[in-house]
């Protein structure tokens, strides 16, 4: 009993290709697996999450307004003040009042920053602690992306 090999026709030839029918089932599987799990996992306990609002702060009396405008004018509670020594002086008397009063800086939009930093060194320079920056709030037009 003899057997012959390769001659048959090509029956017997070998297949290079993958079967990718069980790569497939498997894949199938653990996606229904995920599909399940996700839900259980991403479960939180049902808290009703405060709204994101912003109320503008109240000036308050103690509260010192520094103006700055475009040509780099400083104004103390709408009083005009010439010159950056004269700015550091007023600010010396306040520097040690307890509880220190805030300093609300109201810049001009198109102002260079040198004036607005000028008046930042003075209050610097003199011990203040609490400075703020007065902005215009956005309008309901502007909210919007």
């Amino acid at each position: 009993m003899a057997m012959q090999l390769g001659d048959s026709g090509g029956e017997d030839e070998v297949v290079s290709t993958i079967n990718t029918t069980p790569l497939v089932d498997v894949m199938l599987v653990l996606l229904i697996i995920f599909l399940i799990t996700i839900p259980v996992v991403t479960h939180t306990v049902p808290v009703q999450l405060p709204r994101d609002t912003n109320q503008p702060l109240q000036t308050k009396p103690q509260n010192i307004n520094i103006s700055v405008n475009k040509q780099g004018d400083i104004f103390w509670d709408q009083q005009y003040v010439p010159d950056q020594q004269a700015l550091v002086k007023k600010l010396e008397v306040i520097a040690p009042i307890q509880p220190q009063p805030v300093i609300e800086i109201r810049g001009d939009a198109g102002a260079p920053y040198k004036f607005i930093g000028e008046v930042l060194y003075a209050c610097q320079r003199v011990g203040i602690l609490k400075v703020g920056f007065i902005i215009k709030p956005p309008s309901a037009d502007d909210s919007g992306s």
